[in-house]
């Protein structure tokens, strides 16, 4: 007997728990052109169509497949949410401005993502957009999601990127 036949793989559940809560929210309109992400541009909406395959990368993920799929996915469909939320790995010596620049290099003129590869290999970025998907999801304000993000990892890394605070 096939011991992995009864095996229920997480990745549907998590797909489902961001599906739902993607209902109802509404962004703002989107920026004009192409550039990449940044703290100080306008937040385009979050892109709603297929995603492309996480890029293949030379080290190892620092969570399990399935999280670090969610973070990604999370950070295409809620740029509304992740471009108030700050990064603590250091990333912004590489010119990072916000956790969602962990995920997204640039957005495609149909707000489709090109994937940086810095977030696989970076169980703090994966941890903070978990966290950040996690709160979004049971309804949490983005101002609400910030303060415990900064609460949570303030004190225990020195920097952290230059994100600006949502509009409350």
């Amino acid at each position: 007997m096939n011991s992995t036949a009864c095996r229920v793989s997480p990745f549907p559940v998590l797909i489902a728990l961001m599906v739902g809560a993607c209902g109802g929210a509404s962004s703002p309109p989107p920026a004009a052109g192409v550039s990449g992400s940044t703290a100080a541009s306008r937040v385009r909406p979050g892109y709603d169509g297929v995603l492309p395959p996480l890029p293949v990368v030379q080290f190892a993920s620092a969570r399990p497949a399935p999280i670090t799929r969610a973070a990604y996915e999370f950070a295409a469909r809620h740029p509304e949410v992740l471009k108030y939320i700050p990064c603590f790995c250091g990333c912004e010596r590489n010119g990072h401005g916000s956790n969602e620049d962990c995920f997204v290099a640039r957005r495609n003129a149909n707000g489709s993502p090109e994937w940086s590869p810095h977030g696989i290999g970076c169980g703090v970025c994966i941890d903070v957009a978990v966290t950040a998907q996690k709160m979004h999801a049971s309804g949490a304000p983005v101002a609400d999601i910030r303060r415990a993000i900064d609460l949570k990892y303030k004190a225990e890394y020195p920097t952290s990127t230059p994100t600006p605070h949502p509009h409350q």
